[in-house]
């Protein structure tokens, strides 16, 4: 299989290699999602609506976002110099808008009226309620009861913006029970709204819309960096990895190169190292998982002894959740990306370490792709490291100086 072969997917059945497509129980929901897939697949290369985001990205998000040499950083480290992708200073704080300007503005294009959500860290849930403001519409947006209580800031931004917020309280009360009540609410409801997925998951259309609007995050970042580097591209590209919606939206503009090395970081969370699969204490989803259908889709999961999606755990909201999107499932299965696996404890380090001496404070989510850029750093000296800094750590400093 050569490179070239992911500007052809998905496929018209939605799926990526063997990962993807529609595997959903209900007929009725089955019909709204190819409502979905008809109207986006005609308006994605329409001109209009193409102009009408890039006017939102330019005058609205802020974008393009800059490329930032953490020098002080690199020189502790004595090894490769790392750049950062300030997706931390695209407005509301984090990669999540980039979608979701664009499923709000097709919403609209729809005569959609309200638009569902669900979040884990927040940041696609402000990012909605933000989108929602903006184009009039309503918004509904589920959390699990255990996220509200970590991300209490950004649960109040929802609010502040208009947002309903629902507390998801079975399960594990995290994000996975959160999908799992928004795609309920939007059953009922589907008609007049839109469910606005937060990653790269769940049934076709979504990890194709979501990869297309993020897809501009690599984009102004190969171009950046050819300019900052007089014609050279990042040897390694490093992102965090939960659903994958950020890591995507970046490596999608370095797949075809193959000198490029694309790195996408898992949460290892209470596990020391990645030798032993504990369930419950990671959400390291490529690392651990099987081939499964959940949630809509086919891809890789995380599963407990009766085949269900397991428990997981993540200091960081926004990657405890166990599965991944099938474009990332057939990067690995392919070999064009590599994933590794970072722990709690690594990630509050790096945290700490960008904030003190860069003046960055990172999501818990993006500290995760810097911690590992600090441990790869040393071994390839001279070569450059580009990290998608997703986000930036505002709604994690609560938690975090009550917790560390």
């Amino acid at each position: 299989m050569t490179n070239t072969i992911f500007n052809n997917l998905p496929n018209k059945e939605g799926y990526f290699g063997q990962y993807g497509g529609v595997h959903l129980d209900s007929p009725k929901l089955q019909q709204e999602l190819a409502k979905l897939n008809d109207f986006y697949q005609k308006i994605k290369d329409d001109h209009e609506f193409i102009n009408e985001l890039k006017y939102i990205r330019k005058h609205f998000q802020g974008r393009p976002t800059p490329i930032s040499y953490a020098r002080n950083l690199s020189e502790k480290i004595a090894g490769a110099r790392i750049y950062l992708k300030r997706e931390d200073l695209n407005h509301t704080g984090a990669h999540k808008l980039n979608h979701c300007m664009g499923e709000a503005l097709l919403a609209k294009k729809m005569g959609k009226k309200k638009l569902i959500a669900e979040t884990g860290a927040g940041q696609h849930g402000v990012a909605i309620a933000t989108a929602a403001a903006y184009f009039a519409l309503e918004c509904e947006v589920h959390m699990g009861e255990i996220d509200i209580v970590k991300q209490r800031p950004n649960v109040q931004k929802m609010e502040i913006l208009g947002a309903k917020v629902i507390p998801v309280t079975f399960g594990g009360r995290s994000l996975k029970e959160a999908v799992d009540s928004a795609f309920a609410s939007y059953l009922q409801e589907a008609e007049t709204a839109l469910y606005t997925i937060g990653s790269v998951v769940g049934p076709h259309p979504f990890p194709q819309m979501v990869r297309n609007f993020q897809s501009i995050v690599g984009l102004e970042a190969r171009e950046q960096f050819l300019e900052i580097t007089n014609g050279k591209l990042p040897d390694y590209v490093i992102a965090c990895v939960g659903g994958g919606s950020n890591a995507i939206g970046i490596f999608k503009a370095f797949i075809e190169d193959e000198d490029v090395n694309l790195v996408g970081v898992e949460p290892l969370g209470k596990m020391k190292n990645a030798k032993q699969n504990i369930i419950g204490e990671h959400a390291a989803t490529i690392l651990f998982g099987e081939k499964a259908s959940a949630q809509g889709f086919s891809s890789l999961f995380l599963l407990d002894d009766k085949g269900q999606p397991a428990p997981v755990h993540s200091v960081s909201s926004g990657l405890d959740y166990p599965g991944v999107g099938p474009e990332h499932a057939l990067l690995h299965e392919t070999g064009r990306a590599t994933y590794v696996g970072i722990n709690d404890k690594d990630c509050l380090s790096a945290f700490f370490e960008l904030s003190k001496l860069e003046g960055i404070i990172p999501a818990l989510e993006s500290s995760h792709a810097v911690a590992h850029a600090i441990k790869l750093a040393p071994s390839i000296p001279d070569k450059n490291i580009l990290v998608n800094l997703s986000g930036r750590g505002d709604k994690d400093l609560d938690f975090v100086l009550g917790n560390c």
